[in-house]
């Protein structure tokens, strides 16, 4: 079966992250698909690598970026939800005459129009958050 999974949620705000990200490794265990994943609202924090966790803590954001990268998921960062909330490509970075991007290089950032590819192209979408 085919999927695609949206997170709504940032990831330290709620379980949301990493129970999405526990399920789109389950599903790939199980011989499922990932379609796309959409990360929408306060979830674009998810693509953001300036965050920093405690040496104790598991950082979120480095297990979406490696996940996403291992399995070459088509991974889609919300482009209005992003720059408000300041997870920027390098393109828009430099754009914006920041010397760095703070989002992952293993999603892309893009419209509405993707999540409504991935709704049509996906057996279930489901989303956290």
């Amino acid at each position: 079966m085919k999927f695609s999974i949206v997170l709504t949620a940032a990831p330290y705000s709620s379980e949301a992250a990493a129970t999405a990200l526990k399920f789109a490794k389950a599903l790939l265990g199980q011989g499922h698909t990932i379609y796309r994943l959409f990360f929408f609202n306060d979830g674009v924090h998810a693509a953001n690598r300036f965050t920093t966790v405690a040496e104790n803590e598991i950082s979120l954001q480095q297990q979406w970026d490696s996940f996403i990268a291992q399995h070459k998921i088509d991974s889609v960062v919300c482009v209005t939800s992003a720059f408000k909330r300041g997870v920027l490509d390098e393109q828009e970075a430099k754009r914006q005459q920041f010397e760095v991007a703070s989002m992952y290089g293993s999603s892309e950032i893009a419209g509405l129009g993707q999540l409504i590819d991935a709704a049509v192209n996906s057996d279930r979408l489901v989303n956290f958050g």
